[in-house]
């Protein structure tokens, strides 16, 4: 009991840490280079902190013991010399080699997230935030994350690219690191435009048309390399930014409401008083 206590102590104090540094580094920017929107409400900013800790968990809880059994499975599905070849590239160039292919899965995965219904019902929750904001970041279905990152990191289990002791993720610790602010980044509140740098990587610009509300949501489904998007034909970043962002996909407005919903048959509409 003394070890789960710490253990927990431990994750909890993480959390906090990291929110604190988010918090440190967003706010002010959102502040001084962002659109104008009205201030959050105490219920908005209650279900951001309870998104942050549930996205910052449940991938970890969840995904642990199928990734094992994945590394597991890697020795009979795989061919050996294909796994041993991969094994000798230079440590860079496996990282390189892991970021592009869990970057095609994810885009992937979040494309088939807005093209499936059964898998919109999940999805639907993470463009319901109407103004942009750093933190939207991890307002995701538990679901919808698990399946995202599935996608992602099954290659990398099967190639032997990535090991289950790496904070339960599978990926090297600095691309998990590196690519979880840089979402913070994109679904920030930011007027920037980095000009040659958005052929390279993904923006705010480029993510908040994701966002928008009707149009254009269904392009710009990469989370950092917007090269998967003009290759397979869903790219779209104009000058000038979307006027409105979210969904028209009912949400409850109760935390339980809008994590139970997407596993309820029925009508969503109804039960969000719609």
């Amino acid at each position: 009991m003394p070890a789960l206590l710490n253990e927990i102590a431990a994750t909890a104090l993480r959390l906090f840490v990291w929110l604190a540094l988010l918090t440190a580094l967003f706010v002010p920017l959102e502040r001084w280079f962002g659109a104008r929107h009205p201030v959050r409400t105490g219920r908005q900013r209650l279900h951001d902190l309870a998104y942050f800790v549930i996205s910052s968990l449940v991938p970890v809880v969840v995904l642990a013991a199928p990734m094992a059994l994945l590394a597991a499975a890697a020795q009979h599905v795989v061919p050996a010399a294909l796994i041993e070849a991969i094994g000798r590239l230079p440590a860079a160039a496996r990282i390189a080699l892991a970021f592009v292919i869990a970057e095609a899965g994810f885009y992937w995965g979040h494309r088939l997230s807005h093209e499936l219904p059964w898998l919109w019902r999940f999805h639907a929750l993470h463009h319901s935030t109407e103004h942009m904001h750093f933190l939207a970041n991890t307002r995701s279905h538990p679901v919808d994350m698990v399946v995202t990152r599935l996608f992602g990191l099954v290659p990398l289990y099967l190639l032997g690219l990535a090991s289950p002791g790496m904070a339960g993720s599978g990926t090297p610790a600095l691309l998990l690191v590196a690519g979880t602010l840089w979402g913070f980044f994109i679904h920030a509140n930011v007027r920037w435009r980095l000009g040659p740098l958005e052929w390279l990587v993904t923006t705010p610009a480029f993510h908040h048309w994701h966002h928008s509300r009707r149009d254009h949501i269904n392009r710009n489904y990469a989370s950092t390399l917007p090269v998967l998007d003009r290759l397979f034909g869903s790219h779209y970043l104009p000058r000038h930014w979307p006027a409105e962002v979210g969904t028209d996909t009912p949400q409850a407005p109760s935390l339980g409401g809008q994590l139970l919903d997407p596993l309820l048959p029925g009508d969503r509409a109804a039960r969000a008083g719609g």
